[in-house]
């Protein structure tokens, strides 16, 4: 696995291009009625959150919905295993974008005995038959494990610790997973063996590199979709027939606007002229 990191400035460069195709994608399945599910799997600190919003903060919000379910309740742990996942599938035009998914019951429910060993092995010889029935009715998936090596997840659980912006991230679980990576690597290898499938296959993307992953992982994405350029709608605009107004304002007045310290402007400055 490669040990050389993209700067934030390189990262950033590689991906406005692939924004675009991102972006002209959605719209394809949108047009066309498509029904797009991407699963993020993987391990805790790989980069999920972080993959999961380099696609939403591109795509138009009514058409992409982000899941990540929390534990089940009560009356879910009642029902059909899949239950509570299906009723977020995507309905025509829509992409739906899995953080953690089904998969659970193969990863974090299985590692830490939140179900039994005969529950998992059900889920196991299931998931096979029940995404076949996903993709023979249209739909399009796709699964992504995101992989990081122990020392790089060391470092990212510790910055979640000291870093009170990212402390919410910590759980007790990630307290007693940090003992069971070699455990997670086993189920995964148990998952993979089971659930990697010709019509439903997994994707592995490294990162101990997030920045370098995501652009993998959204690289990977777009070259196994079907050519999706179309063409853009003649959109009649005219010209205003008057001045540019500006605001007015009658009851109420804005807010004074945030006052910029002098060493971010001169930082900013910096930048500018580099």
């Amino acid at each position: 696995m490669s040990k050389v990191k993209l700067s934030q400035e390189q990262y950033e460069l590689l991906l406005k291009p692939m924004a675009k195709e991102l972006s002209a994608m959605a719209r394809w399945v949108s047009e066309t009625g498509q029904r797009l599910i991407i699963v993020f799997e993987g391990r805790d600190t790989a980069g999920k959150g972080g993959s999961i919003d380099m696609f939403a903060r591109v795509l138009n919000p009514r058409q992409c919905k982000v899941v990540a379910l929390p534990g089940p309740s009560e009356r879910e742990q009642t029902q059909w295993y899949f239950q509570r996942y299906i009723e977020h599938f995507p309905a025509k035009g829509e992409i739906v974008l899995f953080d953690r998914s089904w998969y659970n019951r193969a990863g974090v429910e299985k590692v830490m005995g939140f179900c039994s060993q005969e529950q998992t092995q059900d889920f196991l010889n299931t998931v096979p038959q029940f995404e076949r029935h996903l993709v023979d009715d249209g739909i399009l998936l796709f699964k992504y494990w995101l992989c990081c090596d122990q020392d790089v997840q060391e470092e990212r659980f510790l910055n979640r610790l000291n870093n009170p912006t990212k402390r919410w991230k910590l759980s007790p679980i990630d307290v007693q997973a940090r003992k069971l990576y070699d455990d997670y690597t086993e189920a995964r290898e148990l998952m993979l063996s089971a659930t990697h499938t010709d019509y439903s296959p997994w994707t592995l993307v490294d990162f101990n590199d997030q920045a370098r992953g995501r652009l993998t992982l959204l690289r990977d994405l777009l070259d196994r979709l079907p050519d999706t350029e179309l063409p853009l709608p003649e959109i009649a605009w005219p010209e205003l027939k008057h001045a540019p107004l500006k605001e007015r304002f009658g009851v109420l007045e804005p807010i004074p606007n945030f006052e910029i310290p002098e060493e971010a402007a001169s930082f900013a400055g910096r930048r500018e002229s580099a």
